[in-house]
């Protein structure tokens, strides 16, 4: 029942939307938010891991191919850069198109890595650097984490 009000000559409703409980829905769905928020980890991937093997060192300014679990392909130009995503069909395409100086023969050729989950198939890897060999890219390496 709408409270009614004594002012005046009358009775009148007070037609007023009670905002308190909406304020306090809104302020535990923000905090349920920022305390769920750092626990999501974004784009993680498990690559595979070798022994204490010497590794060379990584070389400066590759471009990133990163094969996720369920096969989706995304390009970087760094580790902080965004992702272009791209399929395993066309991923030599866009990275010729994304850096045209994969190309080159010589030893300033921009080096692609390829970070593959451990847990994807071994085919598509090899579909990929198949690829990138038939798009004439000179400089290609895969992603280990190194340790026990």
């Amino acid at each position: 029942m709408p409270a009614i009000s004594q002012r005046g000559r009358g009775r009148r409703t007070i037609s007023e939307i009670n905002m308190v409980p909406f304020i306090d829905v809104m302020l535990v769905l923000l905090i349920i938010f920022m305390v769920t928020a750092p626990l999501i980890t974004p784009s993680m991937i498990a690559v595979p891991k070798v022994g204490n093997a010497k590794v060379p060192s990584q070389p400066k300014n590759p471009l990133l191919i990163q094969i996720r679990k369920d096969e989706t392909v995304e390009i970087k130009r760094s580790a902080k850069a965004g992702a272009v995503p791209s399929k395993v069909s066309s991923v030599a395409a866009d990275i010729v198109k994304m850096e045209p100086a994969v190309k080159s023969a010589d030893a300033d050729a921009v080096p692609v890595v390829i970070s593959a989950d451990k847990s994807i198939n071994y085919e598509t890897v090899v579909k990929v650097m198949s690829a990138l060999q038939e798009a004439g890219v000179s400089r290609v390496g895969l992603s280990v984490q190194t340790g026990k």
